[in-house]
C-alpha cells in the first residue's frame, strides 16, 4: 500500500510526527483530545511528508538540490545562493496532478463537514525536524492566512 498523501486531523496522533511535522501532529492530538470534552478543534488536514516526496522524485529535484547543497558545503556557494537556488528549483517545478487533486478534494470535503462554501483555512510548514534538542527551524516557512478556493 502507498503511503498517503493526506491525512486528515482526526486520524493524525503524535506517532505520525515523521509524516506531518509537529503541527500536524500536534493538531491531531488536540482533535483526538479534547473534541471528545467538548473544545472545538477546528477540522482539517494535512499534507505528507510523502507528497513532499512524490513532488521532489517526480520532477527529478533530487540529484539538482543534492548538488547545491554540496556546492554550499564545499564553500563554492553562500547560504543565500543556495537557498536562492534551490527554491527557484522548486518554484519552477510542475504541482503532480494527482496531489493537486487530493488537495483540492479534501478542500470540497472540508466544505462539506464545516457546512461553509469555500472556507478560508490557513496554509502553513510543519517540517518533520523544526525543534530538534540542538537546532530550531521553528518560523523559517512561510505560513498563508484566510486561504479560500477560487473557483
Amino acid at each position: 500500500m502507498s503511503k498517503p498523501h493526506i491525512l486528515w486531523f482526526e486520524n493524525i496522533g503524535i506517532t505520525d510526527l515523521p509524516a506531518v511535522g509537529g503541527k500536524n501532529a500536534s493538531l491531531g492530538e488536540m482533535t483526538a483530545a479534547l473534541s471528545q470534552k467538548g473544545v472545538k478543534v477546528p477540522s482539517g488536514f494535512a499534507t505528507t511528508a510523502n507528497a513532499y516526496w512524490t513532488h521532489v522524485s517526480e520532477n527529478k529535484l533530487e540529484r539538482t538540490v543534492a548538488e547545491h547543497l554540496n556546492d554550499f558545503h564545499s564553500g563554492k556557494a553562500t547560504l543565500q545562493e543556495t537557498g536562492n537556488a534551490i527554491r527557484t528549483l522548486f518554484l519552477e517545478s510542475s504541482f503532480p496532478t494527482q496531489i493537486a487533486d487530493e488537495i483540492i478534494a479534501a478542500y470540497a470535503q472540508l466544505s462539506r463537514r464545516l457546512g461553509v462554501n469555500r472556507p478560508a483555512v490557513a496554509v502553513r510548514s510543519s517540517a518533520t525536524a523544526e525543534d530538534l534538542p540542538d537546532a530550531s527551524f521553528a518560523g523559517q516557512q512561510e505560513t498563508f492566512l484566510n486561504v479560500g478556493s477560487c473557483g
